[in-house]
């Protein structure tokens, strides 16, 4: 049904390829005004004038549109008198898009940072604010040092934000009309500042337009990872360390079973027997053992599943997740349900405690509350739909400045790991012998180290870059570029670098260029053929040489997840061949695998959205009520206070400003006590809402109308709970210490990111997608089905108690 749905949205997109077309026709235009304008003669001063005089008219309601030949001139000269840089066309060009609203593919080395600044400037012009998020915390501060000279030479005040800093660096950098930040950065402010108390500590002062650098990666790959705050309150000790010893026990094949491809893994009924002797509980899967079946599930999912230097890392005594798309650690990322705690046990680390969650949203639904979403980035025409889809974003491809001179080889296939493994082995000895600098892309850090230190055994030394050493990331690729150079990396050198022929200072490049160019190679295919694009993309920079070659084999984990039963029956058949295996057939295979890989996250994501939709509408609700609160405009707080009898008393010992601030006060406290405990509530609903399947029920219909009754019910037991709080307190002495009486702001909080999937395995996701599907002893024997079940039940029971009282 979901295939069917995406179909039906994709055809209007289609239709409007003509108008798109001459829409880039019309930019294309606009280029050539903009290069016609000749400022070249002009004083400084005159430069200067003319922004303010932009600045005027954008402030009295010209639009942006009709300033945008004059603006863009501006910076096209600004950049030249200021960075010494002339902006090539294809720059000003996807600018243009920008402004517009759409989002530029660009290639590697095209220059993307200043090709930012034009649409910054024009829309910083009406004060409204502008956001540009980069990848990083380096490149916030970096970005905005390079470009901050052409702002300031147009006077516009520019800053940026990094982790770490103060409240009020944030509140002035925030200020300023253009603002370089992380988007989870700027999402963390977001939350922080919906739990204000005051409206003057609110840092972020609107939503007008944000510039989304790396755009695939934040609005696809990151887009459906809540960002949470939470507070820094001791969760219930957990049983982690005890179940970790026990499952470390179980034997797989007999008391535990994965699937061939490893995403799944649940017990076997002489598993659940071991366990139930060993714990000494009883029935595993009775009711009172729900929480235990719960820390076993993690710890069992924590042992099988997750392995260690290839989905995280131990450093310095603390467990790092490493992302899957960027191969970098995924700072400030834990595992949801208890899954964090199994691991760190497994480990033998110190427990997360995740406190108690206060508020939370997704990263997409954070960006959607800019009045304006553009960005660029060089990998989206491939995820075009889903762009337009969850965001109304069209894909602007612009040509590069010079030609593409990048070669990109035939894949090689093996049929075995080890076959695959000699051949790049040799490959890369052949090609180093020449003095050709070469980038290796793996798939793991497990992998970059394998291959490096084989590298090293046959007398090639190699850089390697991982997560385990990021920091020297920009030493390492400086270098990557050199005669003879040869680096060994994960996605970390796919995304977001960029490597110049003959070193940084390019004193070799001439070598370099007569021996090919870089030479970049893939050993695995990613599970998205942008993370692969983007890999090829670091060769071939700015019409220079280069080439790419991806190695794969019928044992590599794509193939195994998702190729079909003729990959697998090959990879059997033709297990022991050295040779690549020279077969259209079963490369067209490969690539259909990878298709697939791409279909089932995209219609993951699709599906997510869905369910996340619903609460973030509940979401808005709730939080303009609160901002309506905290600025004092809420006719709701007047209504909730004013009925009551003793409001008429508390005005006889207390002031009217002071009465309206603890109505305020009140009414905050309560709304951010019982949103987090709806949030709680919420999760565990739609974790387990998906076996309403089973009886022939419709998931989504049924967590809309269970999440909707809870939504009303919060309304108003945040009225009750406010009036109540405010009988209890005694105003005779004049005041109220709002501290002694519990209504206070969380004392500490901290942030953090969940890695959100609850529908992670083939069943929750057969289950929510609501297909059909028969009993089978298999699926009646899989646990995870029974645990989910009681807490749904246990769920709504409590609901049940609650309508009662």
């Amino acid at each position: 049904m979901i295939k069917v749905i995406k179909h039906l949205k994709q055809l209007p997109a289609r239709w409007n390829n003509k108008e798109l077309e001459a829409e880039i026709n019309h930019f294309k235009q606009l280029v050539e005004k903009i290069k016609e304008v000749n400022l070249e003669n002009e004083e400084d001063s005159k430069l200067v004038e003319m922004s303010k005089r932009l600045v005027s008219l954008a402030q009295r309601g010209i639009s942006e549109d009709e300033l945008l030949v004059q603006s863009f001139s501006l910076v096209k000269e600004a950049a030249k008198r200021k960075l010494g840089i002339e902006p090539f066309d294809v720059q000003i060009l996807a600018g243009i898009a920008m402004h517009k609203g759409k989002l530029a593919q660009m290639q590697t080395g095209e220059g993307k940072t200043l090709a930012a600044v034009f649409p910054a400037y024009l829309n910083a012009l009406t004060g409204k604010g502008v956001h540009i998020f980069t990848a990083n915390d380096y490149l916030a501060k970096r970005d905005a040092g390079w470009m901050g000279p052409v702002f300031a030479f147009l006077g516009i005040r520019s800053g940026f934000i990094n982790e770490g800093m103060s409240r009020e660096d944030r509140k002035k950098a925030y200020a300023a009309d253009i603002t370089y930040v992380t988007a989870k950065e700027a999402g963390f402010d977001y939350l922080r500042d919906s739990l204000c108390y005051e409206d003057d500590e609110l840092t972020q002062k609107g939503f007008g337009t944000a510039i989304v650098d790396e755009a695939d990666f934040i609005l696809i790959d990151e887009a459906r990872i809540p960002l949470v705050i939470a507070e820094n309150e001791p969760v219930k000790k957990s049983i982690s360390d005890k179940i970790s010893k026990i499952v470390d026990v179980l034997v797989l094949g007999a008391d535990y079973n994965t699937d061939e491809s490893f995403r799944n893994v649940y017990l076997t009924d002489n598993g659940t027997d071991k366990l139930e002797e060993l714990l000494e509980c009883g029935n595993l899967y009775s009711e009172e053992n729900y929480e235990l079946l719960l820390e076993i599930n993690c710890a069992l999912h924590a042992r099988a599943l997750l392995r260690r230097d290839v989905d995280y890392i131990v450093k310095d005594g603390k467990l790092k997740l490493v992302d899957g798309f960027t191969g970098r650690i995924a700072d400030k990322r834990v595992w949801p349900d208890g899954l964090q705690a199994a691991i760190e046990s497994k480990e033998g680390l110190s427990s997360f405690q995740e406190g108690r969650i206060l508020s939370t949203i997704t990263m997409q639904h954070f960006i959607k509350s800019y009045a304006k979403i553009c960005g660029m980035t060089a990998t989206a025409a491939a995820s075009s739909a889903e762009f337009k889809e969850f965001y109304d974003l069209d894909v602007v491809v612009i040509p590069p400045n010079k030609p593409c001179k990048r070669i990109d080889h035939e894949d090689i296939l093996f049929a075995g790991n080890s076959a695959k493994f000699h051949a790049i082995i040799s490959e890369i000895k052949s090609v180093h012998a020449s003095g050709r600098p070469i980038l290796i892309g793996t798939a793991s850090i497990e992998e970059s180290q394998r291959l490096s230190d084989a590298l090293r055994e046959d007398g090639i030394y190699c850089n390697v870059l991982n997560a385990k050493n990021h920091e020297q990331e920009a030493e390492i690729i400086a270098q990557a570029g050199c005669i003879g150079a040869v680096t060994v990396s994960t996605n970390m050198a796919g995304r977001g670098t960029d490597i110049r022929l003959g070193g940084a200072d390019e004193a070799e490049r001439d070598k370099v260029v007569a021996l090919g160019g870089l030479y970049v190679i893939g050993t695995n295919k990613h599970e998205s053929r942008r993370i692969d694009s983007q890999l090829r993309g670091r060769s071939g920079r700015q019409g220079d040489p280069g080439s790419s070659r991806f190695f794969i084999s019928l044992e590599d984990e794509l193939i195994k997840k998702y190729g079909s039963k003729s990959l697998n029956a090959a990879a059997i058949y033709l297990k022991g061949q050295k040779g690549p295996i020279d077969d259209a057939f079963h490369k067209r295979l490969v690539e259909k695998a990878q298709r697939a890989a791409e279909g089932q996250n995209e219609d993951m994501r699709f599906l997510l959205w869905r369910y996340s939709n619903i609460i973030e509408n509940q979401r808005k609700i709730f939080y303009n009520w609160r901002q309506a609160v905290l600025r004092g405009a809420s006719e709701f707080v007047k209504w909730t206070f004013e009925a009551l009898k003793e409001y008429n008393n508390a005005q006889k010992y207390v002031s009217i400003d002071v009465l309206m601030k603890i109505e305020k006060y009140i009414m905050l406290f309560h709304m951010d006590r019982l949103w987090a405990e709806y949030i709680y509530q919420t999760n565990y609903i739609r974790e387990g809402i998906h076996l309403v399947n089973i009886s022939g029920l419709n998931p989504l219909e049924e967590f809309v109308r269970s999440i909707q009754a809870s939504f009303d019910e919060l309304m108003l037991e945040v009225y009750e709970e406010a009036q109540n709080t405010f009988r209890s307190n005694d105003f005779s002495s004049g005041d109220i210490d709002l501290d002694k009486a519990g209504i206070k702001a969380p004392s500490s909080t901290w942030t953090y990111q969940i890695t959100d999937n609850p529908f992670s395995d083939d069943l929750g996701m057969l289950l929510a997608s609501n297909r059909n599907i028969g009993f089978t002893p298999g699926i009646l024997l899989l646990w995870p089905i029974v645990l989910f079940g009681i807490i749904y039940t246990r769920i709504k029971k409590s609901n049940k108690a609650n309508e009662m009282v």
